[in-house]
């Protein structure tokens, strides 16, 4: 096994009002991995603060987002507003800076029980999502002179339409998404996107990604990969029809997780999305790909 940083703290944890997004998986991976005696070493973050929101995000919408005020620009958002959400949006999004000053610091993956809430734009709230963590953790690095090129490889159920906005001309940074196509939201353009039928399953949907995870990986020669490892592809979501199995979905970390570590880059884990009906079954995804990291599987 090799020790996989895992930033986590129970400030990321908020009453989300009912809404499907099961936040308590959190906590419940992070209670997992230290069940099956293979947890790492849990490092603290530290919440966001608005000069780095603003690296991605413009100060009329962190006006309105930090003040928990319901705007045209938050209220695009499928998710309540309230102080307790604020709080917990920043202390995700500082986790994912974390995981990826980890991830650089130590020269491998770090993973952050959080982040990878790709939905949001620099203007507005989108689909679940207020503050783009991921866009951020590559923004702040670059600020930090941490890193030049980056590529973010998103393998949630949804596009990754935020942040592909957010790097739109951008050489340095690479964007490819993999998602069901028939489904929220509407797309953007990313460098690369694969956007499959319903009931892909794990015959269709592997093979793109073998194909271009190492065209990516040698063809941009990125310094970092955000790797955007959502549970919803999984056949017992309820928002998606992908239908990738347990295994299916190991084996997409493996070439995700195995690619980089062939080529000894750094690569900073955020979970996404996943909505199973039994959100054990979503903490067994997200565990399997701390696992994979890890070298256990």
């Amino acid at each position: 096994m090799t020790p996989i940083p895992i930033v986590y703290s129970p400030d990321y944890l908020a009453d989300l009002q009912g809404h499907v997004f099961p936040i308590e998986k959190y906590r419940l991976l992070v209670e997992r991995l230290e069940e099956e005696g293979v947890l790492g070493e849990v490092v603290a973050p530290v919440p966001a603060e608005r000069e780095e929101l603003e690296l991605v995000h413009t100060p009329a919408y962190m006006d309105d987002f930090l003040a928990a005020q319901w705007t045209p620009r938050t209220a695009s958002s499928e998710m309540a507003l309230t102080p307790e959400i604020v709080r917990a949006f920043l202390w995700g999004a500082g986790g994912s800076i974390v995981a990826a000053r980890l991830a650089l610091e130590r020269g491998g993956p770090a993973m952050n029980v959080g982040g990878g809430l790709h939905h949001a734009f620099p203007d507005h709230a989108e689909g679940f999502c207020y503050v783009n963590d991921v866009a951020l953790a590559v923004r702040k690095m670059q600020a930090e002179g941490r890193l030049e090129r980056a590529a973010v490889l998103d393998c949630d159920l949804h596009q990754g339409n935020g942040t592909a906005v957010m790097f739109k001309d951008d050489a340095t940074v690479f964007t490819f998404s993999i998602h069901e196509e028939y489904l929220y939201p509407v797309k953007q353009r990313s460098d690369v996107d694969v956007g499959l039928p319903p009931h892909a399953g794990d015959d269709v949907y592997l093979p793109p990604l073998r194909k271009y995870v190492p065209e990516i990986l040698e063809g941009h020669r990125p310094d970092f990969v955000a790797y955007v490892a959502g549970a919803d592809p999984y056949a017992g979501d309820q928002l998606g029809t992908l239908e990738l199995s347990f295994e299916g979905l190991l084996e997409r970390d493996r070439i995700v997780l195995g690619g980089c570590r062939e080529r000894e880059i750094p690569v900073a884990i955020l979970l996404a999305g996943g909505y199973a009906s039994r959100t054990e079954d979503t903490v067994t995804i997200h565990a399997n790909t701390y696992k994979v990291a890890a070298g256990l599987l």
